[in-house]
């Protein structure tokens, strides 16, 4: 038996799935009175951790692990690719990858506003094959995760990823 879902969960959660793509939980954000907002990182298996520095703060980008953006070069091309005079163009075939907010109410009286990647795939094939081979990512769990265990496991790159923003943070 699982723990109701609290607020400050960041626990993976499984992917909407709909016809050409998926809409994953990516951050929740708190929201109390007169101070900055809080932020709890979602742990999930397909998108990056969105805490990124940039040159002006903190910028919430949705990129692809670094696993996945292989396996999408492999299967669709690269991201970006060149025309016959060197310019370069977004690869149609690439999914595209949007950010979705959504205000949510929890029974204990508090609100948050949940931010999800959406991510939708151009064919409809390169969905399935997507969705085929990802399925354990998208469903919250890596591959050979044990289907009882209310936690999902903890990725080395998500640790590794968390302290070098962790670094950066403490020397600015």
């Amino acid at each position: 038996m699982t723990a109701p879902l609290q607020p400050t969960a960041i626990h993976a959660l499984p992917a909407e799935l709909c016809g050409c793509g998926f809409r994953l939980l990516m951050i929740r954000q708190f929201n109390v009175g007169a101070v900055p907002p809080a932020f709890a990182i979602i742990d999930q298996r397909v998108m990056r951790m969105p805490q990124r520095l940039g040159r002006h703060g903190v910028s919430f980008a949705a990129t692809f692990l670094p696993e996945v953006m292989a396996w999408l070069i492999d299967h669709l091309g690269r991201p970006s690719l060149h025309d016959e005079t060197g310019r370069s163009y977004r690869n149609p075939r690439w999914p595209v990858v949007c950010w979705h907010d959504q205000e949510r109410y929890w029974p204990s009286g508090a609100v948050t506003v949940e931010w999800f990647a959406e991510v939708a795939f151009q064919d409809h094939a390169s969905w399935m094959a997507f969705r085929t081979h990802w399925h354990e990512s998208l469903t919250g769990r890596n591959a050979g995760a044990d289907a009882t265990d209310g936690e999902a496991e903890q990725r080395d790159a998500y640790d590794a990823e968390k302290e070098f923003a962790g670094e950066l943070l403490q020397q600015a």
